[in-house]
């Protein structure tokens, strides 16, 4: 992914959209399986479609995800894809508001649980996929000496190496490939 792709947040309102746990799963459906209906989304997150159809007018009017009405097969049926392939903010962005903090603080704990609970749930259930993916989940830790240049350089490479695997085109072999979440963090911490 190219990062002028990436929209970055600056602003605790949108960052608020953003920082809800059925929004934030709608935005990775979207992003996941491409352009839904709200009844697709509905049917996928096992919510009620007028819940699904509120949380995207939020998401709407934060320019997070935005209409694809060429998908529309008739004036009444909306579909949505997500605005920007990306999000990224910086919590040093919203330090001058002690409310915009709060926001950007809530909305990191929304992802690390978000993240977590992913991973979680995959190995509540691991077992039952081993024959499909046998050692191929993997998790991995370092602990790395480094300057504040050198994470920047250090997210950079990781960030290349993730843009290759997911703007490839994935090859048409008739071999199934399932979503696959992947997230690491690199932050300052003591042994």
């Amino acid at each position: 992914m190219d990062m002028s792709q990436v929209r970055k947040i600056d602003d605790s309102t949108v960052l608020a959209a953003l920082a809800h746990p059925l929004r934030r799963r709608l935005m990775d459906v979207l992003k996941v399986d491409g352009p839904q209906t709200a009844t697709l989304l509905a049917e996928r997150t096992d919510q009620a479609v007028a819940n699904i159809s509120h949380h995207l007018k939020v998401l709407a009017g934060c320019e997070l995800v935005v209409e694809a009405p060429e998908l529309a097969r008739n004036r009444r049926e909306r579909w949505w894809r997500v605005a920007s392939p990306g999000v990224r903010w910086s919590n040093a962005d919203f330090d001058d508001d002690p409310a915009s903090q709060a926001v950007a603080s809530a909305a990191v704990s929304l992802n690390l649980d978000r993240q977590v609970s992913l991973v979680r749930a995959w190995h509540a259930i691991r077992e039952s996929a081993a024959d499909t993916w046998g050692e191929a989940p993997f998790s991995t830790d370092r602990w790395l000496r480094l300057t504040p240049a050198e994470l920047a350089e250090l997210e950079r490479e990781i960030l290349e190496v993730l843009a290759r695997w997911s703007d490839r085109q994935v090859p048409d072999d008739g071999r199934r490939r399932d979503p696959v979440f992947f997230f690491a963090h690199a932050v300052p911490a003591r042994p």
